[in-house]
């Protein structure tokens, strides 16, 4: 199971971000848990400056950006 952490304070990409990857890990058909991590102590603790940021199992991916589904497919794979 993937555990995937959005980060960020509710923005129109952090909202962005959350639906795509959900789209890339159930068109995989993999098993996750998605998480949205609004509070800025949160996702300063990841040392995250910039949203939006993917997290997945605990390590920082995308920050400042807003990836497409395939590469999001990428690092979930």
């Amino acid at each position: 199971m993937k555990n995937i952490k959005i980060l960020g304070m509710g923005c129109a990409k952090c909202v962005k971000l959350a639906e795509t990857a959900k789209e890339a890990a159930e068109t995989m058909g993999i098993e996750y848990h998605l998480e949205k991590i609004t509070d800025i102590k949160d996702i300063m603790a990841y040392g995250v400056m910039v949203t939006p940021a993917l997290v997945v199992d605990e390590k920082v991916i995308f920050a400042g950006k807003l990836p497409s589904i395939d590469e999001i497919k990428k690092v979930l794979a």
